[in-house]
């Protein structure tokens, strides 16, 4: 074998095994799992839901009302009535600081996370606070990204071992896919920020003009400060992105110095 085509293969492999762990793993593990909490049918949740959610929420941010007993324990979460968030990795972080949460209350601000299936953090102060200023709700949002995420990251996965499977150049295209999954975010994300911040309703309690909100760095909303910043599923997406793109020129190579169409 070509040792340009050894190496698509393993960087192939090596992006969907990060893409797997990831998303695609925790999505699939956990799916379904918060509607049955919002129809109080937590006694449904499967044992391995619990499990995959205590194992990839050991360390993140819970909300300053979960009891700290609770903390990484779906089951004491779902009794303590807790805000609950998806099991798979956070993509992006907002935060907002305002003089009336005080540093003591909320040492990190309102924090809000975004994943693929979904949000986690002070979810529902951050809605609280939309609402204050005339902003829908998150989840009004990406309603189709959420519906559709797990079966396209599943399709996807299926697109990569392909792309490990065969050889013929046809199915070297497909890596192109999980290598824009950086930019693809990043332009849905911004999207719908441009979104909230222009379709403001008359009853909120502040009124502001349409703006767009902040999709990276430091910004200022009415008297509150705003912090937006990739996190650590934003960093496996570069990387997820980086293997793809190095499988694509290897498998490239290797086709045209093996003389295949």
């Amino acid at each position: 074998m070509h040792p340009s085509l050894i190496k698509a293969k393993v960087f192939a492999f090596i992006a969907l095994i990060l893409l797997t762990i990831s998303f695609t793993f925790p999505m699939i593990a956990f799916h379904g799992t918060l509607n049955k909490i919002e129809n109080q049918k937590g006694d449904e949740v499967s044992s391995l839901s619990k499990s995959v959610w205590n194992l990839y929420n050991e360390g993140r941010y819970k909300s300053v009302t979960t009891p700290k007993e609770a903390h990484n324990n779906l089951e004491k979460m779902i009794e303590a009535e807790a805000e609950i968030g998806p099991a798979s990795f956070p993509i992006w972080a907002v935060s907002l600081e305002a003089p009336n949460y005080p540093k003591e209350a909320f040492p990190e601000g309102i924090p809000v996370y975004f994943h693929f299936d979904g949000y986690s953090g002070e979810v529902h102060e951050m809605n609280t606070i939309n609402h204050y200023v005339g902003m829908d709700p998150m989840w009004v949002g990406g309603h189709f990204e959420r519906a559709i995420g797990i079966y396209a990251l599943l399709l996807l996965s299926l697109g990569i071992i392909f792309f490990i499977a065969y050889d013929k150049k046809i199915f070297s295209y497909i890596m192109l896919i999980p290598a824009a999954l950086p930019l693809i975010f990043i332009a849905d994300y911004s999207y719908w920020l441009y979104w909230f911040g222009h379709n403001l309703h008359d009853w909120g309690a502040f009124k502001i003009k349409p703006f767009m909100p902040t999709v990276f760095g430091d910004g200022k909303i009415a008297q509150f400060t705003t912090h937006s910043y990739p996190t650590i599923g934003f960093y496996m997406l570069v990387a997820i992105s980086l293997f793809s793109i190095l499988a694509y020129f290897a498998k490239q190579k290797a086709l045209k110095e093996m003389g295949e169409s």
